[in-house]
């Protein structure tokens, strides 16, 4: 993880994220109900960095990494990707750039990859979509990608089923990474995974990070990990970003009363440390915003938090 204490100089934004709002309806009639999946959502993702957005199962943090990449339609907001907006509409031409440029990871290593096809048409697949027509210039990068996720060349011809979980989610990211794209969104790719073959499949993520000059949206609900992965951090609950704030900084003061809960919650190898642990629990019903629309605001440099006035100036007071 790069050290966030000091002033790392990452580029341009490359993916903005504006006010984006991604409603589903369940339901009939009188008995249809309108699930606010994703509502306000506000962030960006630089170059060269990696964004963790965190949260507990249900929060919205898939929802808003699938809209990003257009499996879903958003209900408002923007989307704008190298500073084109692909929220609305879009052409043939960016559509087939996206494909290239913008890939996902995701969390499911078995039900995400195609059970018919071996492991050369999988990861192949993308270089074909992209008009890489010639089988064995096709292969060759195959090779090359499977000996940059630890497998080998002797691998391409098996199928899905006759791999492990770690070795089957370093398909699904040699799958994400052959057509170089410019940004990753990778979607709880180490949950369904032991814990030792999450370490794994993380220090993987790294090297071709820095191999590859990836940018990544990290999306998981274990903040241990995301901690060591991330650069910056966002927090979502019910479908909102509550806090974002540099990785190091979020740990070291956090200032929402979710993050608190969050954090409460991490576990520790120390038995002496688990036994004097405490859990903050979290009640939403302490924010009172029937009088002061809560907006987003900087409680430090870089440090937002989603709160009315009166609790800003709480934070920033105490």
């Amino acid at each position: 993880m790069n050290d966030t204490t000091q002033k790392v100089p990452f580029g341009e934004p490359l993916l903005e994220v504006q006010n984006l709002k991604t409603y589903f309806r369940s339901g009939r009639g009188k008995k249809a109900v309108e699930v606010r999946a994703v509502d306000d959502v506000t962030f960006n993702v630089r170059k060269g960095e990696t964004f963790g957005l965190v949260g507990e199962s249900g929060c919205g943090k898939t929802t808003t990494g699938r809209t990003i990449i257009r499996l879903y339609r958003p209900t408002g907001g923007t989307v704008r990707f190298e500073g084109v907006d692909i929220s609305g509409k879009i052409d043939g031409s960016a559509e087939k750039l996206l494909a290239s440029k913008m890939q996902m990871i995701f969390q499911d290593p078995i039900a995400s990859l195609n059970p018919r096809m071996t492991v050369e048409e999988i990861i192949g697949e993308g270089l074909t979509v992209m008009g890489m027509r010639n089988r064995s210039d096709r292969l060759e990068k195959v090779y090359k990608m499977l000996g940059l996720v630890g497998l080998s060349p002797d691998h391409a011809s098996r199928y899905p089923h006759e791999f492990s979980g770690g070795q089957r989610q370093r398909i699904g990211i040699a799958r994400a990474v052959i057509t170089n794209p410019s940004l990753i969104i990778a979607d709880e790719p180490v949950s369904a995974l032991d814990v030792s073959i999450q370490a794994q499949v993380i220090n993987l993520f790294n090297q071709l990070k820095e191999t590859l000059n990836l940018t990544v949206l990290f999306i998981a609900h274990n903040l241990s990990i995301v901690k060591y992965f991330s650069d910056r951090i966002g927090v979502m609950y019910n479908g909102k970003l509550v806090e974002l704030a540099d990785s190091e900084e979020l740990y070291r003061n956090p200032v929402h009363p979710y993050t608190k809960s969050l954090l409460s919650a991490i576990p520790q190898p120390d038995p002496y440390f688990e036994r004097l642990r405490k859990r903050i629990p979290y009640d939403p019903s302490q924010h009172d915003y029937s009088v002061e629309t809560p907006e987003y605001r900087e409680v430090a440099e870089g440090h937002t938090v989603y709160c009315s006035e009166k609790e800003f100036l709480t934070y920033v007071n105490r």
